[in-house]
């Protein structure tokens, strides 16, 4: 795997802690304007590319270059995966708050919230796992060639 298809791993912790907190205040103030906004972000980064993201950028730009080593490497596929994931839950998310079903945009944002959490504090990608789980179930379906 080449060195473009890699980052590292600091980075997305970042970027859940950040996410995390802009999910807490939509909890708080159920605003469907803030969550789309994440939801915008999510999109670009899962459909266009993770350089995307402006806390990478701040990751990057800011706190990189204070730390120490070059740290864990992991490829970019499972994390773009896993902002896909986060896109779908924050558009239940708005959806449900702008329609009035508030408690489907509170469920979808708490859920969402959860994942960026076990990322931000203990390192575990919800999404990430979720990709490699459909890898594997994509390279162990029997091949229609026979």
């Amino acid at each position: 795997m080449s060195d473009a298809q890699l980052i590292d791993a600091r980075g997305p912790r970042f970027s859940a802690a950040m996410t995390s907190l802009i999910l807490v205040v939509v909890l708080l103030t159920e605003s469907w304007r803030l969550l789309g906004a994440q939801a915008l972000l999510f999109g670009l980064c899962a459909f266009v590319g993770l350089r995307l993201n402006p806390w990478g950028l701040v990751y990057r730009r800011l706190i990189r270059p204070r730390l120490r080593g070059r740290g864990e490497q992991e490829p970019t596929a499972p994390v773009q995966f896993s902002q896909g994931v986060g896109f779908v839950f924050s558009v239940v998310g708005v959806i449900g708050y702008a329609s009035g079903l508030t408690t489907l945009g509170v469920v979808a944002t708490a859920l969402a919230l959860v994942a960026a959490l076990l990322n931000a504090v203990f390192g575990l990608c919800l999404g990430c796992e979720l990709y490699l789980l459909v890898q594997r179930l994509r390279a162990s379906r029997p091949s229609n060639l026979a």
